[in-house]
């Protein structure tokens, strides 16, 4: 929830005019209101406060209305949450149309857009595969003593070099990633980010996976997202990706910023389990430029007695996506 509204629930409480309930009753008691003080002062000193840590989740599809609303009551204090936009590979489509929900129940976002990733492979490498073909092959058997010739069709295995093909119907592969899909795909995480009223300066979170080596259409393809991003202006290209790789993007998108006259360190949300703790801060990950720690993966937790499976991690902002300073500032 803004700011602002936080300080005015805090003075209609103070008046006696709301309760807990929100509704419109007769004037609570003083120890109710007390309470209802006590807690929004809580949260508004939260919410004032840029010193991190703060601590977010992700999970990959909605949890729907009332279970945000259990989780940001319950004793862990989690404040934001990633923002999944649909994507090349997050086809759930089930967090948009909630950002003003979350924004009035007070959460903060991180908004994230999934996009092609390598998966192990090279994109525009040839493999080996077996294909049959069908060949006219020569035969000869003796009969009654004597050689006969005949030719026959028979089936026969060949090793092939091809370029591995999509799935059918996919819209995440190998094979897609590219300069000119980037620019595609960087169209396509503006467009739905605007469409969720999303402010200016919104930054998004390009997923990157992790890979063991980075290949060049790669290097292409999250160059060309940003260079986009960057040249639309009306939202700020981050990155997630794991500590592995984050030297090497971030090395190629500072260039790419740096040629478009941007300053600053643009936002990286950074994925190690290393030596993860909810209370340091997100450059105790290692690298400098990070933002966004992430460093509990594929957990399971309980809060007000709603059970989601997550990832944790830590953020300097309340809300990782919004009022960022950095890159252009």
């Amino acid at each position: 929830m803004p700011k602002l509204e936080w300080r005015s629930i805090l003075a209609l409480l103070t008046a006696g005019l709301i309760v807990s309930t929100g509704s419109p009753v007769g004037p609570p008691s003083l120890s109710s209101i007390g309470g209802l003080v006590e807690t929004a002062s809580s949260r508004i000193a939260d919410d004032l406060s840029d010193e991190g840590p703060h601590l977010g989740f992700d999970t990959f599809a909605y949890p729907g209305d009332d279970a945000m609303q259990a989780w940001l009551t319950a004793d862990k204090p989690y404040r934001w949450v990633g923002y999944y936009l649909s994507a090349p590979c997050h086809g759930d489509d089930s967090w948009e149309g909630k950002r003003a929900t979350l924004s009035n129940m007070g959460w903060g976002m991180a908004v994230i857009y999934v996009g092609q990733q390598t998966w192990g492979r090279t994109p525009g490498q040839k493999v080996s595969v077996t294909r049959y073909i069908t060949k006219r092959v020569r035969q000869v058997k003796t009969r009654n003593g004597n050689r006969v010739v005949s030719y026959v069709n028979k089936r026969v295995p060949v090793k092939v070099l091809v370029v591995p093909r999509a799935s059918p119907g996919s819209s995440c592969s190998a094979q897609f990633v590219s300069g000119e899909r980037g620019t595609a795909d960087a169209n396509d995480a503006i467009a739905k980010t605007a469409a969720e009223g999303f402010a200016r300066g919104t930054v998004i979170f390009l997923d990157i996976e992790r890979m063991e080596s980075v290949p060049k259409a790669m290097r292409e393809y999250y160059e060309a997202w940003t260079k986009r991003v960057v040249e639309d202006g009306r939202f700020r290209p981050a990155y997630y990706t794991h500590s592995f790789n984050a030297d090497l993007i971030y090395g190629d998108v500072k260039q790419v910023l740096a040629a478009a006259g941007v300053s600053g360190d643009p936002p990286f949300w950074i994925a190690s389990e290393r030596g993860f703790a909810i209370d340091k801060a997100p450059t105790e990950v290692g690298h400098a430029f990070a933002q966004v720690w992430q460093g509990v993966l594929d957990v399971v937790e309980t809060h007000n007695g709603v059970r989601l499976p997550i990832d944790v991690s830590v953020a300097y902002l309340p809300s990782p996506s919004e009022n960022y300073r950095g890159a252009g500032e």
